[in-house]
């Protein structure tokens, strides 16, 4: 079956930056929906007419990936704020906060925990990967119809670096 929306592709992949460093490496497939809400525009255009076996290799610039890095979208908070146990790293649902609390964040939905301090926390609203280039290795493992309900909900259930709460230590993107 050759990759055109709706459908489901199941993916690996290996992703890394412009100067080759490994970000991520998924070897078991995840599936992901054509034509929904799980894949960036660009790697779904250059899905298109593929399938089942395919390699593809992308250069994805920031513009195509999670565009680029916006130091506005980096505030500090008082660290009695937050709770007890955080860490760095962790993503913290900017809805979970007092009303208020982060001037100018208008609309941000996840923070991420970038340093701890003992009177502040520094919180990033960026994508962790933007303003970065990505080199990113697809294999295209299964093709198959989208389901009715994955249509209607614009999703397989799962998202391309979606970021989503994460257990602390937490290591992968996906």
């Amino acid at each position: 079956m050759e990759i055109a929306a709706p459908c489901v592709v199941a993916l690996t992949w290996t992703l890394r930056d412009s100067l080759g460093e490994t970000l991520d490496e998924l070897q078991d497939p995840v599936e992901f929906l054509v034509g929904g809400d799980d894949l960036l525009p660009a790697i779904e255009n250059a899905l298109q007419g593929h399938e089942a076996g395919a390699e593809l290799d992308l250069n994805l610039e920031p513009e195509d990936a999670f565009g680029d890095y916006d130091e506005q979208r980096v505030f500090l908070l008082a660290r009695q704020v937050l709770p007890t146990g955080i860490e760095e790293g962790m993503l913290i649902e900017a809805s979970s906060l007092p009303a208020g609390t982060l001037q100018g964040a208008a609309g941000e939905a996840l923070l991420t925990i970038t340093e701890i301090y003992p009177e502040h926390v520094v919180l990033d609203g960026n994508h962790p990967l933007a303003g970065i280039g990505l080199r990113l290795h697809l294999r295209v493992t299964r093709v198959r119809a989208a389901t009715v309900d994955e249509v209607g909900r614009g999703s397989a259930g799962t998202g391309f670096f979606r970021l989503q709460p994460m257990a602390p230590g937490s290591r992968h993107l996906h």
